[in-house]
């Protein structure tokens, strides 16, 4: 639905004292081309310098407007309505949930961030991330990983309320540059539980060597990946053997699940190229599921890049809906060198 309903009145009712906030803009797209018309760009206002516009979108991207460009503009409210069925978060403690559920064998809070390293396996377990209102010490983030012979990356939220839209425009400004641009999803666990028991599914509390081979993520460093794995709260890990193979033979399908108070979530769900599109995934977290709820969760929770656009529609049907965006921003490595222990 256009933000700007046809034949009302346009009016800029925006200014630069409204950076922060949430707004819609509509803007002339090539006022001198055949083809001149009318966007709309709603987003988070980042900034507003030398008759350039920038508003960061829910999914992390910006999209630059010249102010001359700009016919109307307002404030809106912060976020759309949560749909029925899905489970109320806020930001902050899904963001703790999500840390405590993909842990990092070091990690140390430099004020309101979060440092966390794994040797360089997966972007989640190797950035810092925000615990807190504070904005991250860029010098003493840079200087922790550089102990560590790692870039600093930050792990940043946008398109929800008390998200850090600010924070990435200004870090980017530093010269910091953005990629793995990802989505959290919440759904119903029971409503992800609510089918018939699938006893192809074997469900462990470690990822054993059968587990791992099913990963393909995992090859890149077995070992920090069992660290990182295996440390969750209340972990399970839900296996399809595949009895036509030998027993060496990769599963059919693995998954993960950790439970943390009223929320289960799931990673790692990987089905074997020869046998997707039968149905593996969905049976996989159902059975994780299961096992959260006797676990005294309600609620599920899980991230994927947005690009995954097969796990988008896997997830999509399984009943869940986006709460928030997140992407990391790496800035250079640092010259101090990997000395010292941090």
């Amino acid at each position: 639905m256009p933000e700007f309903a046809a034949g009302a009145r346009l009016e800029v009712r925006i200014t630069p004292d409204d950076l922060g906030e949430r707004v819609s803009v509509r803007s002339l797209v090539d006022p001198a081309g055949p083809g001149a018309g009318f966007t709309d760009t709603v987003g988070v206002l980042t900034s507003w310098t030398d008759g350039v516009i920038t508003v960061t979108r829910r999914d992390g991207t910006s999209v630059a407007l010249a102010e001359r460009s700009v016919v109307a503009g307002k404030v809106v409210p912060p976020a759309p309505a949560r749909r029925r069925g899905v489970p109320a978060a806020g930001l902050g403690e899904l963001c703790a949930v999500a840390a405590r559920g993909w842990p990092a064998p070091e990690e140390e809070r430099i004020g309101d961030w979060l440092c966390r390293a794994a040797g360089g396996w997966t972007r989640r377990a190797n950035s810092a991330v925000p615990l807190g209102p504070g904005e991250p010490d860029l010098e003493a983030i840079t200087a922790w990983y550089a102990r560590r012979g790692l870039p600093p990356q930050l792990a940043v939220t946008t398109g929800a309320a008390g998200a850090r839209e600010m924070t990435a425009a200004a870090t980017a400004a530093a010269g910091w540059t953005a990629s793995g641009h990802a989505v959290t999803l919440v759904g119903s666990l029971a409503a992800l539980a609510d089918r018939e028991p699938d006893p192809r599914v074997v469900i462990g509390r470690e990822p054993d060597e059968r587990w791992m081979r099913g990963y393909p993520n995992a090859h890149r460093d077995p070992v920090a990946a069992r660290r990182v794995l295996a440390a969750g709260p209340g972990v399970r890990f839900a296996t399809v053997p595949d009895p036509e193979a030998g027993p060496d033979a990769p599963p059919r399908a693995v998954g993960r699940c950790t439970v943390d108070g009223r929320w289960a979530g799931f990673a790692a769900v990987e089905v074997a190229p020869a046998h997707r599109r039968r149905g593996l995934a969905r049976a996989v977290m159902a059975e994780l599921a299961r096992e959260a709820l006797a676990g005294g969760a309600s609620a599920a929770w899980l991230q994927v890049e947005v690009d995954n656009v097969p796990a988008r529609t896997l997830y999509a049907g399984a009943g869940f809906a986006e709460h928030h965006h997140y992407h990391y921003l790496r800035g250079p490595l640092s010259t101090a060198g990997p000395g010292g222990t941090g």
